[in-house]
Parts: C-alpha cells; structure tokens; sequence
C-alpha cells in the first residue's frame, strides 16, 4: 500500500502493510498451501522454524504455534502466535506475541500483539487473489527497542521495518503462487 506522503508512520498508529499478488489456481489449492503453518518457511527470509504447541495440529480460533526467527539487526528470537481469525477457504489471521519477553514485558493477549498477520483470499475467474497482510501492534518488539533507542528517527525506522517486511512477504507470496501453479 502506498503511503502518502508525510503520513504518520509511528508504531502508536499501527502501520499495516498488504501485499497481493495473483494466482493462476482456485482458492482451494491455495488454501491447502496457506493452512500450512510450516509453509513459509519456505520462502520467508526471517521466519525459519514453525510447530504448533498445546497438542494443536491444524489452524483454529485459538490454536496456538510458534515461530522462529532470525534477521542480522535482531539475530534470532522465537515468538507465540494465536489463531484470532480463520474461514476457510477466506481468511487465516495470527497474532503475534514476543512470549519470552526478549523485548520487553512478556505477553501473550490477542488485543495487544507485536503483530497480527493475516492471508486472505478473494477468488478470481478461475484463479485467486491472494493477500498477506501485517497490522504491527504496540506490544513490546524488537521494533519498539529499536524505537526506543533513537525516538527521533521513529517515522525511518519503521518505515524501514515495514519495507523489509514487504520484501519477505512479496517472497512468501511468490512461493506460494509457484506450488499453487504447479500443483496438478
């Protein structure tokens, strides 16, 4: 989504990011490769290992996993994520929660995220739209260290932040696209 220009870009304001892109296949091909927690590992640049905790073992209202991740600002941190949002073949949304408390004061309360993510799918003629979306939330992260440490050059780091995010997530979608396309 672009932005215009001088649009605040604070983490108080909860910048989101979306990215689409189509697919040359029916929403429920995509939506097996999406239902995949493990999936973008993939093709993400930060997110390497996913496993679902508390015994769940497919996507649900509640269900809860963790994640992973590395980049070379923060090196590597593992986060808490629960299902808020899941209709399938629509809709697949996560929130996301710095549970160790490397960043802060640990939480783990969907209305107060580090992030929530969510993929949403619209078909379209015989294909799909597929979108990936990041709302970035207020919680303790490593992006509100980072803002901490230098409060002047909030509006820049977050842009910053946002963009990587994007380039991760033109990745994911990319893969995604590929095995969609592929699959027989």
């Amino acid at each position: 989504m672009p932005r215009s220009p001088g649009e605040d870009m604070r983490i108080a304001d909860r910048p989101t990011e979306e990215v689409a892109v189509p697919v040359d296949a029916p929403p429920g091909v995509v939506w097996d490769l999406v239902a995949d927690i493990e999936l973008p590992t993939r093709f993400s640049p930060e997110l390497h290992t996913v496993r679902w905790l508390d015994g769940a073992d497919v996507p649900a209202v509640g269900a809860r996993f963790e994640g992973h991740n590395r980049n070379d600002v923060l090196g590597d941190w593992r986060t808490v994520c629960e299902v808020v949002e899941y209709t399938a073949p629509c809709v697949f949304g996560w929130a996301v929660f710095d549970a160790d408390g490397r960043f802060g004061p640990a939480g783990t309360d969907p209305a107060h995220p580090t992030a929530t993510w969510r993929f949403v799918l619209d078909p379209a003629g015989r294909g799909t739209r597929l979108r990936l979306a990041v709302r970035l939330g207020t919680a303790p992260s490593g992006l509100t260290a980072a803002v901490t440490r230098a409060p002047e050059h909030e509006e820049a780091i977050v842009t910053g932040r946002l963009a990587q995010l994007r380039r991760g997530m033109h990745a994911t979608l990319d893969g995604i696209r590929a095995l969609a396309e592929s699959a027989p």
